[in-house]
């Protein structure tokens, strides 16, 4: 692939991003959608593999890079418009987190209960600054940040993040039997960030989790 020197960083709250369809250069099937900011699509360019910019994470991410499903480039093309991607490569393994092929494989039935057209514009605090320390948590460990609590835990292993996350969880036990509301919101908040360290280690998203209690509604 040819490579662009327009390299630089973007700020993550205004990142101009345009929508990336990725298809199998064999048959032609859809795989997947997802979006590219300038430097995705330049590291895209560069390293041959497809690179996206993650709009919950507000950061960029390498497809394949925890499951090893990676997409080897072989065409890019852009629309009349010049405003989205259309990408012919050659999948490792599936494209969809779910295990399945393409991560189109699903009917429409229901608009309001199939499809979620708030999620990227309206999204709550909530989930944002859970987002951002899922974040956090993930770069801290890929870039072995030695100083850092989060990367200390992860090298201990498995085994210590279900201890440290079965410690908090008893502080909050403790906590609501014998202390007052500050303390609980104290131990409650410890406990969310080795959740999200073991969500982390287990290779499971917020994602996930939201689409399985978004599921459960019905």
């Amino acid at each position: 692939m040819g490579k662009n020197n327009k390299t630089g960083k973007e700020n993550n709250d205004k990142v101009g991003l345009v929508p990336a369809i990725i298809q199998d250069y064999k048959t032609g099937k859809v795989l997947m959608l997802a979006y590219m900011s300038r430097q995705s699509l330049t590291k895209s360019l560069d390293t041959g593999l497809t690179w996206f910019w993650s709009r919950t994470r507000k950061s960029l991410w390498k497809k394949g890079e925890s499951s090893g499903n990676i997409q080897k480039i072989k065409t890019i093309k852009y629309d009349c418009y010049g405003n989205s991607l259309l990408i012919s490569v050659e999948q490792e393994g599936n494209a969809c987190h779910t295990g399945n092929k393409s991560c189109f494989y699903r009917k429409l039935k229901d608009i309001e209960e199939d499809l979620d057209f708030d999620k990227y514009f309206k999204e709550s605090p909530k989930e944002n600054i859970l987002n951002e320390l899922y974040s956090i948590i993930e770069e801290r460990i890929r870039n072995k940040i030695s100083d850092s609590y989060t990367y200390s835990l992860h090298k201990k292993g498995l085994d210590e993040i279900i201890k440290k996350f079965g410690e908090e969880s008893m502080e909050i036990v403790l906590a609501s039997k014998h202390q007052g509301k500050k303390d609980m919101i104290n131990e409650i908040s410890d406990m969310f960030y080795h959740l999200l360290v073991l969500m982390v280690e287990k290779k499971i998203t917020l994602e996930e989790v939201f689409g399985e209690l978004k599921s459960r509604r019905k």
